[in-house]
């Protein structure tokens, strides 16, 4: 009697297998998701370092935003300029929409340089240009906080743009250290002030045509006051006695008061203009030659002409004979019916005899894979009811 035992054998040892297989490959899957979200946190957390250490910097470098029209003036101002004593204007002065100009030439006793004039269009060009360029000073950022406003007795500046909401003062010596290229913007909310006996200086090189004052109302230089720059105030400026200016005062909306002053207009040095002279080239042309060649002459000399005279052929006809040959029946073997050659002759197998074959050969191999089908079957049946 046939009893139900647990499956055993190669079936067994089968369904083990696909089972191990099947967790295996559970646990592939589950392993190849932890290692996908691995990879994506760390691209996550370098993707974050990224943003926060390769930004750009706090500070960028200034630039000069050039005077345009107003370049060649050291004084401009829209209502009055007004000078007491011997001040020396290095440059030129132009006013609008003002006309009145005391003090200077040509009644004096203050000297100009270049060219001086009030109401006229090219001082009209002037003080607009240099309004544009306050509008480029005030928008120049990122800047500094001038601590305080207080400018002058610590260390050396670099170049930048150095900002006070209200006033800026100075008070013994600025230094502005640099290079040719340097640029240096200051921008004050109200006044502009400096204490007497103050000074600017320029170090490494930097130049007075790339130091910028960007005032909000208006500018005062104290007595005796070594001053760098182009100052550009909205309203007025006043130059006390002895206060000197390497660069412009530009009073925007107001008035310019001088006393006894040094301005000189400054523009920045251009780099030298090296000229490379080629040496001429001279060129000979040679004539070219002609050469005259003579035709050689031709001779043809005749043969002589030769007549043969051929005798007449006589020419015999013989009579032809028929021959009749009879041609034996070949048979051309099989597998070279062109030569004759590479088969063996006679004739194919009958064509019945192939079919039969072809018949009988599919018989058997569709009874082998009925049998096999079968055996399968219970297998198959025979498992299960082991498994139950």
């Amino acid at each position: 009697m046939r009893t139900n035992s647990p499956v055993s054998g190669p079936s067994s040892f089968r369904l083990n297998f696909w089972k191990m297989r099947g967790s295996h490959r559970r646990r592939s899957s589950f392993s190849a998701a932890r290692v996908g979200l691995g990879a994506l946190g760390v691209a996550t957390l370098s993707f974050v370092t990224l943003l926060s250490f390769g930004g750009t910097p706090a500070f960028a470098a200034a630039t000069n935003p050039g005077l345009g029209a107003a370049l060649p003036y050291a004084v401009i101002a829209s209502s009055t300029i007004t000078n007491t004593g011997n001040s020396v204007i290095t440059g030129d002065v132009g006013l609008s929409p003002g006309t009145s100009i005391v003090g200077l030439k040509p009644g004096g006793p203050g000297t100009v340089s270049g060219t001086q004039g009030a109401a006229d269009p090219a001082s009209l060009a002037a003080i607009n240009a240099a309004t544009t360029t306050y509008g480029l000073l005030a928008g120049e950022t990122p800047a500094t906080t001038v601590a305080a406003g207080t400018l002058g007795g610590g260390p050396a500046l670099t170049a930048g743009v150095y900002n006070s909401g209200s006033s800026l003062n100075l008070t013994g010596a600025l230094t502005l250290n640099g290079d040719a290229n340097s640029v240096f913007i200051f921008q004050a909310g109200s006044t502009l002030i400096t204490a007497s006996g103050s000074s600017v200086v320029l170090t490494g090189g930097v130049q007075a045509c790339n130091v910028f004052w960007q005032v909000g109302s208006s500018a005062t230089l104290g007595t005796g006051t070594a001053f760098v720059g182009t100052i550009l105030a909205e309203s007025n400026a006043t130059l006390d006695t002895g206060a000197n200016v390497s660069g412009g005062v530009f009073a925007l909306t107001g008035a310019v008061t001088l006393d006894t002053n040094n301005v000189t207009a400054q523009s920045c040095a251009s780099a030298a203009t090296t000229t490379t002279t080629l040496a001429a080239t001279t060129t000979t042309t040679v004539a070219p030659t002609t050469t005259t060649t003579v035709a050689p002459t031709t001779t043809t000399t005749v043969a002589p002409t030769t007549t043969t005279t051929v005798a007449p052929t006589t020419t015999t006809t013989a009579p032809v004979t028929t021959t009749t040959t009879h041609h034996s029946t070949t048979t051309i073997p099989v597998g070279a019916p062109a030569t004759g050659e590479g088969g063996a002759s006679g004739p194919g197998l009958p064509k019945g005899l192939i079919g039969f074959s072809a018949l009988a050969v599919a018989l058997a191999a569709g009874s082998i894979a009925l049998r096999s089908r079968r055996q399968r079957g219970r297998a198959s049946s025979g498992g299960h009811s082991r498994g139950s």
